[in-house]
């Protein structure tokens, strides 16, 4: 029988989560608003500017007024950037700059908050997929990549040269020396040309599956002079080389593959023994449990939505489940040995893994 004890304390539990749920609406808003603010580039405007109103941070920036003030009035609302009400002048503090502009490098949040755009394009499939278990045209995905190639390049770039190369004994000094690399879902190549540029007695090749991807980072070599590299269309299970390379590195596309383990299978035939593997992926446990302590579980989970919908285009026996007791699980499995995994400073997206082809190998 319920008390009115019981009564009131659900009355209570409902305030409480409806107050949660209007939080969520308000921040969901806020999320799109700050996503714009990143890409039309006005946080970078602002970043320059001290005291601003909203026609002069519009001329600064090229952009149409009506919607520059809609959005400043966003922003100001929610406590993202300051608002002078006698002035009708706008600020973006230098310690919220440091965090929402270009110049953040790895720390620039707003970066992230594209993909709440992206999940909002794609809900009319994911509902699909959720009734049907079929799913999306891989054009689909090619979209979305090129969207996010230009960011996720840079931030790639940002944290190899500052984290994860520095993490792995002797590799700088032995890509200086001259290595063979290999990229899996190199995209446009930014990060390849980088190494290329950088490495210059290094072999670099780039593969892709997305044609248009290629032909930019082809251009784009050719532009820049760089002969040290070479890109190909072609799928990331279809490496087909024994013995080739030195190092195999697959930045933020595994969870995307329908095979996942033959692509993990055909990398450890291609490394030559005492070769490395580096891959980077979502920062996610198998546990959900593990993962409620995760400050962007939520967006993990989204993002993992994405992954199933990838690998339901083809009828795949050999999907990993994902998560990284799974993940070094199935590296293990495939023959990896030494396989550690990094952390990057400022990003709570993703996990590097580190594996090593044995010297003497089995296979």
């Amino acid at each position: 029988m319920m008390t009115d004890c019981d009564l009131t304390g659900d009355l209570n539990r409902t305030k409480t989560f409806e107050e949660t749920l209007q939080q969520v609406i308000r921040q969901g808003g806020l999320c799109l608003m700050i996503s714009l603010g990143h890409r039309t580039g006005l946080f970078d405007v602002m970043g320059n500017m001290d005291c601003a109103t909203s026609q002069e941070i519009a001329a600064r920036s090229g952009l149409q007024e009506r919607y520059v003030g809609d959005w400043l009035a966003a922003m100001a609302h929610g406590d993202v950037i300051e608002y002078d009400e006698m002035f009708k002048t706008y600020r973006l503090p230098s310690e919220r700059a440091a965090l929402l502009t270009r110049a953040a490098g790895l720390k620039n949040y707003a970066s992230h908050l594209q993909w709440f755009s992206i999940f909002g394009k794609m809900e009319d499939d994911l509902v699909r997929c959720f009734r049907e278990g079929a799913g999306v045209p891989e054009s689909v995905f090619a979209d979305l990549q090129s969207n996010l190639t230009a960011e996720k390049s840079e931030s790639d770039t940002n944290r190899l040269f500052k984290h994860v190369l520095p993490a792995v004994p002797t590799l700088i000094m032995r890509l200086c020396e001259g290595l063979d690399v290999l990229d899996l879902g190199c995209g446009s190549g930014a990060t390849l040309l980088e190494l290329a540029t950088a490495f210059p007695q290094s072999r670099f090749v780039g593969y892709d599956d997305c044609a248009e991807q290629i032909q930019q980072a082809r251009r784009t070599a050719e532009e820049r002079g760089i002969e040290n590299v070479a890109f190909f269309n072609r799928g990331l299970a279809q490496i087909h080389a024994i013995d080739a390379f030195d190092l195999i590195t697959a930045f933020d596309v595994l969870h995307t593959q329908a095979y996942p383990f033959l692509v993990l299978d055909e990398a450890y035939a291609a490394l030559r023994p005492g070769g490395i593997f580096l891959l980077q992926d979502i920062a996610e446990s198998y546990h959900t449990e593990r993962n409620l302590k995760q400050p962007f579980a939520p967006l993990l989970y989204a993002i993992s939505c994405l992954r199933s919908m990838a690998q339901q285009n083809e009828t795949s026996a050999d999907s990993v489940s994902w998560g990284q007791e799974p993940l070094c699980q199935t590296l293990e499995a495939v023959g990896f040995e030494q396989i550690d995994v990094l952390t990057v400073p400022h990003d709570l997206l993703h996990s590097f893994y580190l594996a090593r082809k044995p010297v003497t190998s089995a296979r």
